[in-house]
């Protein structure tokens, strides 16, 4: 497979995760999100889409790296396995917080991914430092977002 596809693809995928996740979250973010008490640190409404979406580029990037990296077949499979595991939580809290509503399970969720990002970028590291460095913007942003999640449920 040409690289250009390669990196298409690696890029597609978390876009189209993210794309699909916005629909759980837009049912009810101008709803049910806009009667909740939130913390005074909550962001504006409109920063959350360009940010993601820069995110979802980053961690394609960062997937893209690792699939062409002339690493040994089982390491890629390992780390693009916990990719894979991470992208899954990160759709579900969307799914989890939006359209179930459920601020506290989604907390629950929100520390499993961080869990995986972690590891994520400890398996990219093994394949490619750049990789892992930009998988290290989407690691910060959800630690911001786990407070967040967290104080939201804690005020509801």
């Amino acid at each position: 497979m040409k690289p250009i596809v390669k990196l298409i693809i690696s890029v597609a995928i978390p876009l189209i995760v993210g794309g699909v996740a916005s629909f759980f979250t837009m049912s009810s973010v101008k709803t049910w999100f806009v009667t909740l008490n939130k913390p005074f640190f909550n962001p504006p409404s409109w920063l959350f889409a360009p940010v993601w979406t820069m995110l979802y580029i980053l961690m394609g990037i960062a997937c893209y790296l690792v699939w062409k990296s002339v690493a040994p077949q089982k390491i890629k499979r390992q780390a693009l396995t916990i990719y894979g595991i991470q992208l899954l939580l990160n759709f579900l809290w969307s799914f989890i917080f939006f359209y179930a509503k459920q601020p506290g399970w989604a907390v629950a969720d929100i520390v499993l991914l961080l869990a995986a990002i972690i590891t994520c970028i400890v398996y990219f590291r093994k394949i490619s430092a750049s990789a892992a460095w930009l998988l290290v913007p989407y690691l910060c942003w959800v630690c911001f977002a786990t407070a967040l999640n967290t104080a939201i449920w804690q005020l509801n």
